[in-house]
């Protein structure tokens, strides 16, 4: 039986410059004003999700810092859901927190100077000349095919031997092959697993549930959450910087045009609304349904999960309900407190 709840936490620490900062253990809580206060804004969308919104399985909804309502078709938020590709926008924020620490000695650090021993891979001179920003960028410059952004990422080695198609920075093109060469630049750089890494740096802070990595990545989907308030707030959690502000404000910034799958702008595996908001929404965003998005002029952060198929991905029901209900429901949230500029996602 689908079920909506909604959950509330321990107030712990107050307000940054950006929005609401959160303790290492916990997201700032709710009084019972706020609650009476949530539960008229989002009335019925628990409802309407069930009945007329099939694909969606989970929703989680943070407005200033607080999570505001929350959905669990199956009743249990515990649960990790393969989130598909909104693991790039969980392993840029490793890169940047890598670049931070001086693991990595900048984005500009071609990839052969940390894997020398895939030089003799690829006889393209040019492959010596890719940098950690252009498997960041998807703008690498490889031969790619794979217009539905669901090809087989494939072992580093053998695909960082492929032909290249344009100069490295020329051009994106959607490459889930990046990922594993990231990865491995990544553990790399850092001497450890990038399990190990993870947990040290983002799953501790953040206070995730242990993810899954056996088949993609497994994250609850308040966790999806997490990253993308992290994100909000300029790397800043618990009034720690965990991922340095000039790169997060680089990655949710357009790096290039971008292209398909989704057809946005792109920053560091980050997708990037163009607008004339002073900080644009972005958005990570995986196969099926599977999102985090992050509007900056309302603090508002939404995940959600879908059952992940290409019919769910021509439907595309979580982002219309993003878009639609869920967006509608924060701002008739904060109508009337001072400070607020709604302007349409």
């Amino acid at each position: 039986m689908s079920r909506s709840c909604m959950w509330c936490f321990s107030l712990l620490l107050g307000v940054t410059s950006l929005a609401w900062a959160q303790s290492p253990t916990e997201w700032r809580g709710s009084s019972p004003a706020e609650q009476v206060l949530d539960a008229a804004a989002f009335k019925g969308v628990g409802e309407t999700i069930s009945e007329h919104m099939g694909d969606v399985q989970s929703v989680v909804v943070v407005l200033r810092g607080r999570t505001v309502f929350e959905f669990y078709r199956d009743g249990a938020p515990a649960i990790l859901r393969d989130v598909h590709s909104v693991a790039k926008s969980a392993l840029s924020a490793l890169v940047g927190i890598a670049v931070g620490q001086g693991r990595i000695a900048g984005l500009d650090q071609p990839v052969l100077a940390l894997m020398p021993e895939w030089t003799a891979l690829n006889p393209d001179p040019r492959a010596a000349t890719i940098t950690v920003r252009h498997l960041l960028t998807m703008s690498a410059g490889f031969e790619v095919n794979d217009p539905t952004g669901t090809a087989a990422a494939g072992r580093p080695q053998d695909t960082w031997a492929r032909p290249l198609r344009s100069a490295p920075g020329a051009a994106f093109a959607y490459d889930n092959a990046l990922i594993p060469m990231l990865s491995a630049v990544l553990e790399r750089a850092t001497g450890m697993p990038l399990a190990d890494y993870a947990r040290e740096q983002l799953v501790t802070p953040l206070v995730f549930a242990e993810p899954a990595y056996s088949r993609g990545l497994g994250l609850r989907t308040l966790d999806m959450a997490k990253l993308g308030q992290l994100f909000l707030q300029n790397g800043v959690w618990g009034g720690k910087q965990i991922v340095p502000q000039a790169y997060v404000m680089a990655a949710t910034h357009p790096q290039n045009a971008g292209g398909p799958p989704v057809s946005l702008s792109y920053g560091y595996m980050w997708w990037v609304v163009p607008s004339s908001a002073a900080r644009q929404t972005f958005m990570a965003s995986g196969f099926g349904g599977q999102f985090i998005w992050v509007y900056p002029p309302l603090d508002l952060v939404i995940a959600a999960t879908s059952t992940a198929s290409p019919e769910t991905s021509r439907r595309g029901q979580a982002l219309q309900l993003i878009r639609g209900r869920l967006f509608t429901a924060a701002q008739r949230r904060l109508a009337g407190e001072p400070g607020v500029s709604v302007r349409v996602p």
